[in-house]
């Protein structure tokens, strides 16, 4: 491990599982100061024990449910009396659910929004005035490639993803005369126990298997572009292609989508 992040500040959500817990433990590998945050403190606790001797730096650990504003609040406040400087946020809390729109409790959709979408943004808010005030920092929001290429039973999370990814493209454009630099990672099905929610069946899980990534491995990638210009890293690059190819033919991408891509 490099120490190319000593002396760095990381803040991740999300952070006691899936990709957000690599994340985390990737920062601290290469010598950052990392905060997480997530709703578990067992798990978190477990987490900055590790990523305290990975980094032999502090580490901190925050319980916060991103869908509850005044937590957000309370979590802010605690992070700002630990550290004045935060050189990137890493927002990967969320969840989804697999289910025909028209059957899904409407407490279900409002929980996904408050979480995937909403807590993101007020977190980023928060977050985003000290990096301007700074005049440094970079912001990464985790989409989907689910917001780019819809299949069924995925209405509502799609939209989610949807709502972040625009969400980032413009706060890229309020942010940069400030010197903040925003990035969208889209990643398609990642081995988490994401599907344990998602799709208890396990049959999505099943026939996504070949797409199927790596959470360390996309860990690598996005601690990679730390501090980098990229705006948005799609992953894999297979389904990157294919949500191209979207774009420019939707009909024929409906088509493919129904056949192929909906077997949840």
């Amino acid at each position: 491990m490099s120490d190319s992040l000593r002396n760095k500040v990381v803040v991740v959500t999300g952070a006691s599982s899936g990709i957000g817990r690599s994340i985390a433990l990737e920062s601290a590998g290469r010598g950052a100061t990392v905060i997480l945050i997530a709703r578990s403190q067992d798990k978190l606790e477990q987490i900055a024990a590790e990523a305290r001797e990975l980094s032999g730096a502090a580490t901190y650990a925050f319980p916060t449910d991103m869908g509850e504003s005044d937590e957000i609040d309370e979590t802010f406040k605690n992070i700002i009396k630990v550290t004045k400087h935060i050189d990137y946020l890493v927002n990967c809390a969320g969840f989804g659910k697999f289910e025909k729109f028209v059957e899904m409790d409407r407490r279900e959709v409002t929980a996904m929004f408050q979480v995937n979408v909403l807590g993101l943004m007020y977190f980023t808010r928060l977050i985003g005035r000290v990096m301007m005030d700074q005049k440094t920092g970079q912001i990464i929001n985790f989409g989907s490639i689910a917001g780019k290429i819809p299949t069924v039973k995925s209405a509502a999370y799609s939209a989610s993803k949807a709502a972040v990814i625009q969400f980032s493209n413009v706060l890229r454009l309020e942010l940069k005369p400030f010197g903040v630099k925003v990035m969208t990672v889209n990643p398609g099905p990642v081995y988490t126990n994401f599907f344990n929610i998602a799709d208890k069946t396990g049959n999505y899980a099943q026939s996504v298997a070949r797409f199927m990534l790596d959470p360390d491995d996309v860990a690598w990638q996005v601690v990679h572009f730390f501090g980098s210009n990229k705006r948005e890293l799609n992953l894999p690059l297979s389904l990157s292609v294919l949500a191209k190819f979207y774009n420019l033919f939707p009909t024929i991408g409906d088509e493919l989508s129904l056949k192929y891509g909906s077997r949840k």
